[in-house]
């Protein structure tokens, strides 16, 4: 196996070899906390150009397969783990994951201390990092670490998106029609939906009011997706034409933040982000705590505990993370709309969240019936 190195952007260094891919890569560090479900965050568009760092101690015990990614491609910039599986076993498994990064060009390296490496990035925050086989000296790594761009201020959403407009059929029989607009949307998106006898129309995420009206949509959806959401002027105004004429709006994650300042709340990076299937959000309007599935680098900034006078009338915050009492969820009072910024799509993940989907579909209803 071939040395490879890994630096961050304030210098700090660990040496392993290389997994996956050789060569040299860029982008933000990040670590999630997931112990399965290795296949989907890699193929997670909101993962686009960071360095993904697994804290669980060993992955690609299932290997990969032809059925659990989230996307066409895997997104992430690079890979970070302390132990690969030796070999793949698992009976859905049709291949190795070190041989699928390869196969993808993704520069990984293995070997290192992750435990050391998250609670460097805990205590210090989300950085950029360089992963190299090819330049094993720390201090030139690091000078062209300080070269690339930051996080924040990246306008990434029209990188993941898709091209043209696709739809996803509902299973059994047709109830409603959505217009989703892809800022990094994964298959399960569309899945859940679909089980629920929903027809989705996944437009670009360019695509204007009259593009998605033009299907005569029940509802809107603003999806998942990367950077920084302070950048993303246009699907915010979209989202305000949409409010205005009051058709059913449903956001998840960056989407959450796109309608949260649609509505006129500002955004603000987390110090390291949250990501990994095992997050508490407390669900103020059941009262209950669900396990969730994270996935977000950007929060929006609203009061915690009132009603606050938006132009499109009262807003409340409904979800909250009791781990730092981040605003986890959006719900206008006046408007049909409202936002979870984490995961209820989540693969792998916990199920707890898969009813906002059924409050999205009964707040359709509640539209239509009016």
């Amino acid at each position: 196996m071939k040395p490879a190195i890994l630096v961050l952007e304030d210098g700090r260094a660990f040496t392993g070899v290389s997994y996956g891919a050789e060569g040299e890569t860029f982008g933000e560090a990040v670590f999630t906390t997931g112990m399965t479900g290795y296949q989907e965050t890699l193929t997670d568009p909101s993962f686009h150009r960071q360095v993904v760092v697994q804290t669980a101690p060993q992955i690609g015990n299932t290997g990969v397969n032809d059925e659990d990614d989230e996307s066409g491609k895997i997104w992430v910039a690079g890979y970070v783990v302390r132990d690969p599986a030796r070999r793949p076993s698992n009976w859905r498994s049709t291949g190795d994951l070190g041989e699928r990064l390869a196969a993808e060009a993704v520069v990984g390296i293995s070997g290192i201390d992750t435990r050391a490496l998250t609670r460097h990035l805990r205590s210090r925050g989300a950085m950029r990092v360089g992963i190299s086989t090819v330049d094993l000296d720390p201090a030139s790594l690091q000078a062209r670490v300080l070269q690339q761009p930051q996080m924040s201020g990246a306008d990434l959403s029209a990188e993941v998106s898709t091209a043209s407009r696709y739809t996803v059929e509902a299973e059994g029989e047709h109830r409603y029609t959505v217009a989703a607009l892809d800022l990094g949307i994964k298959r399960n998106v569309s899945r859940r939906l679909a089980e629920r006898g929903v027809t989705t129309h996944i437009f670009p995420a360019t695509a204007s009011i009259e593009e998605l009206l033009a299907v005569s949509p029940d509802a809107v959806f603003l999806s998942p997706g990367p950077g920084d959401p302070a950048t993303a002027d246009g699907p915010v105004a979209l989202a305000r034409e949409v409010m205005t004429r009051k058709v059913p709006l449903f956001g998840i994650c960056f989407g959450s933040q796109i309608l949260g300042r649609a509505l006129g709340f500002g955004t603000y990076k987390l110090g390291y982000g949250h990501r990994g299937i095992n997050q508490p959000v407390f669900d103020k309007t059941t009262g209950k705590v669900e396990v969730t599935s994270h996935n977000h680098g950007f929060a929006v900034d609203a009061p915690l505990n009132t009603v606050i006078d938006t132009g499109f009338g009262g807003v409340e915050v409904s979800h909250v993370c009791l781990n730092d009492n981040v605003v986890e969820g959006l719900r206008a009072l006046e408007v049909p709309a409202f936002t979870v910024q984490y995961h209820p799509e989540a693969a792998a993940g916990p199920h707890d969240a898969d009813y906002l989907f059924d409050r999205f579909v009964e707040l359709v209803e509640k539209v239509e019936a009016r």
